[in-house]
């Protein structure tokens, strides 16, 4: 852990670490003046839209091509013969296969031109004057479908007579991953009082982001480069992806800009088809192209997430307490692998344990291709399946041993003198207090006092339940996010970082620290990201990195950079550094109405380096936030329908870096986590049609469907990050939907005895279960 760290000034601050300031990306976006991707068109812009398939599984006959070419407006039109030399997006991240052979990764055509493998699959890409003359041409397409049978079911594909998604392989598992120690798993399963299994489905969900994805793509030849504007996660690594793996060029030949970006939530970080197309296409052609995505391509071409299917085993002593876990874990990974999807699913069971301690396991996973939509990280990514499944399997431990939930749990926490505590999934958690989050949110709730209100329910007619889960993650992976702050000539500072904003207030939560040091307002910081020709490297957003990384870095660098005026000031003024402060958008000597103004300071200084100062964090291992959700439902025997009563947070984020920030991460999180529990879901027919392929069909909640959240931290700061954080990005998801499972179930169990429902627990489901 690097821990040099400039001195810090000990006069108290308006803004900084904890400080409540309210957003100040706000006043443009809810007055409508933020700058999307689709708000940019220059000069002269093309518009293109794609033709997919219309099949999950076939061999295809493209024709039409040439009178589509000439159609009105049309300036080209793209197939697979014609992009033949380009690959598609690549797999970038595969986990290392323990068992079995390598994993296997075909590559993925920029452009189908023989055989479809999902429906969305991009078979043609039509550039015109309009949008509407490019959808014109497309009805020109005519796409001869011979049909082979689909498969979208992890367990159907392993099936002997499944038909394969890649017939070259011979199979349809990828990717076969172990994790653990299987005899020292089996050892404790044979000598176990009691042997508790768990089936869970954890359901296919699509993104759904408020604003789709598009890219407008200029060329400029005077200087062969491309300049990219589109809304990403990261444009550093976009750029390299498009240059190196699809175009073959230099990615310094590329400049990627991001403006504002409308929710990312681990699907904007991946690179799609139409990024590389609408690059050659304003090549060839000359002018900007522009492709806006229509929500209904949302649902089919960009990754989705989950879709996992998994058997747990809890071997338990005569006590009750935790002695092995074993887990088999079928991930469908759908027709392609996409850019991190192998491992997602393998670097998720890393934390199969939770927070218990077991001192064995047993993991096995096997990443299976489908007749599907390819699968990606989705917020979270990897840790809430793992959660999930951790959680209602210890919730049906409780149950079938007597012990109830709460003593279950208790009696198996890695205690406080056990920490730092190296997991079975070689996870180091270095500090918490779980105990103390569970015993906290308990008293928040009224525990004691849920059975007067379940009575109360029943005599109403209702069924009441309350759901505790305690969760783990993994964030603030290994790394560094470098950052640069300027003194500018009119006073103002810049900072250039390279994480990827995309709505969770970076703008604010860094201008806190450089506004702090500085002795200036937050509205002075212009905080630039989004932007590889200014920002020289970057690692993007995702995994809850931006804050315990970049924040710390931003801290660095504005400490660096407010010493640096100080020593500026100091000959200037003629007085020791030790004398002077910075407040007020300027530098005083303490006790005097002597002073310098920024702008001042940025026109006296001899040597212009000392206007600018980078920080950078090295972090070597990752931060574990971890916590105690607890929901309370009423479910309606008559009609099914859940109705939320309430949802109580307590988590250990380390330190707060500003709650006004923290809350609207964990209430958006939260939201994401109870729709898959109650919601979302997607529906394929036999012939690998999604069926809940919109908004019609495919159940997102509402702001109605929720109650208000009551959140609570209980900070135990983080000794791997120098400032104690450790991330909040992902929380919420990863806790809400095993805490509202949890309450659903036990509303269902006292009132019929079921111990498991799967996701969502839609009314049907549930009205189903209790009739059955």
């Amino acid at each position: 852990m690097n821990d040099m760290t400039p001195p810090r000034d000990s006069a108290p601050r308006k803004f900084g670490m904890g400080a409540p300031v309210r957003r100040k990306e706000d006043r443009a976006l809810i007055t409508g003046r933020g700058f999307f991707t689709g708000d940019y068109t220059p000069p002269g812009t093309l518009h293109a839209v794609v033709v997919r398939s219309m099949m999950a599984h076939a061999d295809i006959r493209v024709g039409g091509v040439e009178t589509a070419r000439a159609a009105p407006g049309v300036r080209l039109v793209l197939t697979g013969a014609d992009v033949a030399d380009y690959q598609g997006p690549p797999a970038k991240a595969i986990a290392p296969s323990a068992v079995g052979p390598k994993a296997k990764a075909p590559r993925r055509p920029l452009l189908v031109a023989d055989r479809v493998r999902h429906v969305g699959d991009p078979i043609a890409f039509i550039v015109a004057d309009t949008v509407d003359a490019a959808k014109a041409a497309a009805e020109l397409i005519d796409i001869d479908y011979d049909t082979l049978p689909a498969v979208t079911d992890c367990r159907a594909a392993l099936g002997p007579d499944a038909p394969l998604v890649w017939p070259d392989l011979g199979t349809n598992v990828a990717l076969t991953y172990k994790l653990g120690n299987v005899a020292a798993t089996d050892a404790a399963f044979a000598r176990a009082a009691k042997i508790v299994r768990l089936d869970v489905v954890n359901q296919r969900l699509v993104a759904n982001y408020m604003e789709t994805r598009g890219i407008i793509a200029e060329y400029d030849a005077a200087t062969d480069r491309f300049t990219l504007t589109l809304g990403t996660q990261g444009g550093h690594s976009m750029r390299d992806i498009i240059a190196r793996d699809i175009l073959k060029i230099d990615p310094k030949r590329i400049r990627v800009v991001t403006p504002d970006v409308g929710g990312g939530f681990g699907t904007k970080a991946f690179v799609y088809h139409e990024y590389p197309l609408a690059a050659l296409a304003a090549k060839q052609l000359g002018q900007p192209v522009k492709w806006l995505q229509e929500r209904g391509e949302h649902f089919l071409s960009d990754a989705h997430g989950r879709d996992n299917l998994t058997v747990g085993e809890m071997a338990l002593d005569a006590d009750g307490r935790f002695m092995a876990l074993r887990v088999d874990l079928l991930s469908n990974i759908g027709a392609y692998m996409s850019q991190f999807g192998a491992d997602i699913a393998a670097g998720g069971v890393t934390m199969s344990t939770g927070l218990y301690d077991i001192a064995a396991m047993d993991v096995t996973v096997r990443c299976v291709y489908t007749t599907t939509t390819p699968t990606d990280a989705y917020r979270g990514a990897g840790r809430p399946e793992a959660a999930y499944l951790i959680e209602r399997l210890v919730d049906l431990c409780g149950r079938e041993t007597g012990l109830g939930p709460i003593e279950i749990r208790k009696r198996n926490f890695i205690r406080a003198d056990q920490l730092p505590y190296l997991t079975q999934g070689g996870r180091n958690y270095d500090t918490g207090d779980f105990t103390g989050h569970l015993d906290r949110n308990l008293a928040l709730v009224d525990y004691d006092g849920f059975p007067a209100r379940a009575e109360a329910a029943r005599l109403r007619g209702k069924l009441r339940g309350l759901g505790i889960a305690t969760y783990v993650e993994a964030c603030a992976f290994p790394g560094s996010e470098p950052a640069t702050v300027k003194l500018n000539a009119d006073g103002t500072v810049t900072l250039l970082i390279g994480t990827q904003t995309n709505g969770q207030g970076h703008g604010t939560a860094y201008s806190q620290f450089v506004a702090a040091h500085l002795g200036i307002d937050i509205d002075k910081v212009e905080v630039i990201q989004g932007d590889t020709d200014r920002v020289a490297t970057g690692e993007g957003t995702g995994g809850s990195r931006s804050i315990p990384l970049g924040a710390v870095s931003v801290d660095r660098a504005s400490l660096t950079l407010a010493s640096q005026i100080k020593q500026i000031a100091s000959d200037e003024l003629e007085v020791g550094v030790e004398d002077l402060e910075l407040a007020d958008g300027g530098v005083s000597i303490v006790g005097t109405d002597r002073s310098l103004s920024l702008a001042e300071i940025a026109a006296k200084a001899k040597e212009p380096a000392l206007l600018t100062a980078v920080g950078e964090f090295v972090q070597d291992e990752c931060t574990y936030p971890n916590g105690t959700h607890i929901a309370e439902v009423e479910i309606d025997p008559e009609t099914g329908v859940t109705t939320l009563i309430d949802f109580s947070i307590c988590d250990d984020f380390g330190v707060t870096v500003n709650p006004i920030l923290l809350a609207g991460q964990l209430h958006g999180g939260v939201a994401q986590g109870i729709g898959q529990a109650l919601n979302e879901g997607t529906i394929f027919d036999a012939d690998g049609q999604l069926l809940t392929a919109s908004l019609l069909d495919y159940c997102l909640p509402r702001a109605d469907n929720f109650p208000s959240f009551r959140l609570a931290t209980h900070n135990v700061p983080s000794v791997t990050n120098v400032m104690g954080i450790k991330g909040a990005g992902e929380a919420g998801t990863i806790g809400a939907t095993p805490a509202v499972m949890n309450a659903v179930v036990d509303a269902l169990a006292r009132a019929k005895g079921i111990t498991h429902i799967d996701m969502p627990a839609t009314p049907e489901r549930i009205w189903a279960a209790l009739n059955d």
